[in-house]
């Protein structure tokens, strides 16, 4: 499968330890997506659309109610880069 440039990026700083927070709206749909690295860091390169790409290939899931991580496929999909490059 071919990962696009974007979803490389966020998949990389899912894999150093960071997840994707959500805001959902009144009708419990999600409006908006905000990646977060594990030093706390608030990452803007992550449009609903590139979400629900990195969702609906199972590369990211949110378990009991959290924040979404990579999971185990997107781990083998993702390619190592030093420092995102």
């Amino acid at each position: 499968m071919d990962i696009s440039k974007p979803e490389q990026r966020v998949l990389h700083l899912l894999a150093q330890g960071g997840h994707i927070l959500i805001d959902r709206d009144e009708a419990g749909r999600i409006a908006a997506s905000q990646v977060v690295t594990r030093e706390g860091w608030h990452w803007n390169g992550c449009p609903l659309s590139l979400f629900q790409k990195l969702k609906r290939r199972h590369l990211i899931a949110s378990r009991n109610g959290g924040p979404y991580r990579i999971t185990g496929l997107g781990l083998l999909r993702v390619r190592s880069q030093l420092n995102n490059r």
